[in-house]
């Protein structure tokens, strides 16, 4: 199938799986649901284990898969503290800043260049961001950018951010250099997500005596949900990274967030929804050019 058919399908999950994070994190923590929703898209990616294929350097590569999957999933829980505190038109906008980081990181780190194009779409992201934070209280130009990084509203999505760009060069090489076949990642890398989070969640419940949150049918019903748009998106983003750099996958992908945005803005009755929606369309139009 074409990488940007692909890339499309899993925008579309992923919108999907982001919305239906937002209802089950209303009232659920986000360590459990991150745990739970794990658990879910495990029982969905057994079948994968049937199907996996291991390389001759299978050891080496698996090692290097669950460092990869400890980085995503410390990503995952801070996108899901984030999607619980913030609103969603607000938060998952920042989250398609991750290409203009790999690129910035990739000029700093490894000697990259970027053409005037490329520059021009950091510039519209960096656009967008700044229309997203737009206030009616601001009084000096640079307030928004301010915002940003200050107050600690937006922490947990720096980190997210700064974690991405590192997981998104190591699929990459694990898929490509590594030639690790996309049924074998899925798999043990949500098998790894599970003792990850697994893990953590025993060590949080052994510091934290407090009462836990109750599962009832329609919040295990979301749950269901997340898994199966989280395995879905998952995977036709890897398989989409086979055939095309990640940058470009990553640019179409972040279109879920536009999605999102429309969709889930509108369920959730949320403020300032068309700037946000304007600041999200400068994001990912920065994310295109960028590819």
């Amino acid at each position: 199938m074409n990488w940007f058919v692909l890339s499309f399908i899993s925008a579309i999950f992923s919108a999907a799986g982001a919305i239906t994070e937002k209802k089950s994190l209303l009232n659920f923590d986000p360590l459990r649901f991150s745990f739970w929703s794990s658990f879910s898209t495990l029982i969905f990616t057994i079948p994968f284990f049937f199907f996996a294929v291991y390389p001759p350097n299978a050891a080496t590569s698996l090692n290097f898969l669950f460092f990869k999957t400890i980085l995503s999933a410390g990503a995952f829980y801070c996108i899901m503290i984030s999607i619980k505190n913030l609103e969603i038109s607000e938060a998952l906008p920042l989250l398609a800043l991750s290409p203009g980081f790999i690129a910035v990181f990739g000029v700093l780190l490894i000697g990259d260049h970027l053409s005037l194009r490329q520059w021009s779409g950091i510039l519209l992201m960096l656009s967008g961001t700044y229309v997203l934070e737009l206030k009616k209280g601001n009084n000096h130009f640079f307030d928004p950018i301010k915002n940003l990084f200050t107050g600690g509203k937006y922490n947990y999505i720096i980190i997210a951010l700064f974690l991405f760009t590192a997981t998104s060069l190591i699929d990459r090489v694990l898929l490509k250099d590594f030639k690790l076949p996309p049924y074998t990642f899925m798999a043990y890398q949500q098998l790894f997500f599970v003792v990850i989070f697994g893990l953590a969640l025993l060590i949080w419940r052994n510091k934290n005596k407090t009462a836990e949150n109750v599962i009832d049918r329609n919040l295990i019903l979301l749950i269901i949900l997340v898994g199966v748009f989280t395995l879905i998106y998952r995977y036709t983003q890897i398989e989409a990274v086979k055939l095309a750099p990640v940058a470009l996958v990553i640019s179409v992908k972040r279109l879920s967030i536009l999605f999102a945005i429309i969709a889930g803005g509108k369920i959730f009755k949320e403020d300032n929804l068309y700037r946000r929606i304007a600041a999200a369309i400068l994001i990912v139009a920065g994310t295109a050019l960028l590819a």
